[in-house]
């Protein structure tokens, strides 16, 4: 029997970038922060226990700065800290993964994670805070560029500082665009790569290729969780990080249920499709 045209090119490999396209609404973003939400409230003394290790982590880098006069890079450092927060997350990954596997969630459990790709883990967390040291000094960067030499005011007059002079709004201006490009870049290399070595047996640059990769085929919802984790910890600052010990337990749950929406899905589609 003979094929028609038409019929020959259903026969063609699906397209990567199509295969790695889920077509989710930004709508989905919310249903993985009520995920994350009930995985929290399930078991709730571990997701605890880490956000108050997270804030105490947290509370210590911000003291030490001050006590080492590095005050003029704790904004940087803030923001570099949604780099490495995926990493810091994996626990919280295990802990969602146990609970939809049936077993029983433990703190030991979540500090002790282990990771189906193994060391692999370490080596993506050493690039990822390589990338937030490099944020940090194009930050010290741009000061420099807008105001030389001259001392970093303190925090209680930076204000004043950016915005009543022309240089000020300068740095506001490039400050923003340069952080904004390394806040994009790193949200998708980091967002779906450490669940994946946890899930999955890979390498790191794998890992973080892919995560790119899906980041990008599934856009609209995954600037809707960028701009939902942003909010979350930028609240979370405003309330002197003890937001933190809530929002960064739920953050981390909820993004293991992105990780399984998007490429779980694709990996099972994958397997249907080699077994026919």
């Amino acid at each position: 029997m003979t094929t028609t045209p038409s019929q020959q090119a259903d026969t063609r490999p699906v397209p990567l970038n199509h295969r790695r396209r889920r077509g989710l609404p930004a709508s989905a973003a919310l249903g993985w922060l009520a995920a994350g939400w009930r995985d929290f409230i399930t078991a709730p003394l571990p997701s605890l226990a880490y956000g108050l290790a997270v804030f105490a982590l947290s509370v210590t880098v911000v003291w030490t700065l001050f006590t080492l006069g590095l005050d003029y890079i704790l904004f940087p450092a803030l923001a570099g800290f949604m780099v490495v927060g995926p990493l810091v997350a994996i626990g919280l990954y295990g802990k969602s993964r146990d609970l939809a596997e049936g077993r029983t969630p433990s703190l030991a459990r979540m500090v002790f994670v282990k990771a189906a790709s193994g060391p692999q883990v370490l080596f993506t967390g050493a690039i990822l805070c390589l990338l937030m040291l490099l944020w940090m000094r194009a930050a010290v960067i741009v000061y420099a560029l807008f105001f030389g030499l001259r001392p970093f005011p303190g925090l209680d007059h930076v204000a004043q500082m950016l915005l009543t002079t022309p240089e000020g709004w300068g740095m506001l201006v490039v400050g923003t665009a340069i952080g904004g490009l390394f806040a994009a870049f790193s949200f998708a290399v980091s967002t779906f790569a450490v669940p994946m070595l946890l899930a999955e047996r890979t390498d790191a640059f794998t890992a973080m290729g892919t995560s790119i990769s899906l980041t990008w085929n599934n856009l609209s919802v995954m600037l809707a969780w960028g701009a939902i984790v942003t909010a979350l910890v930028a609240l979370s600052i405003a309330t002197g990080l003890i937001g933190l010990i809530v929002a960064f337990p739920v953050l981390g749950h909820g993004t293991w249920h992105s990780y399984k929406a998007i490429r779980g899905a694709i990996r099972q589609g994958d397997r249907a499709e080699a077994g026919g």
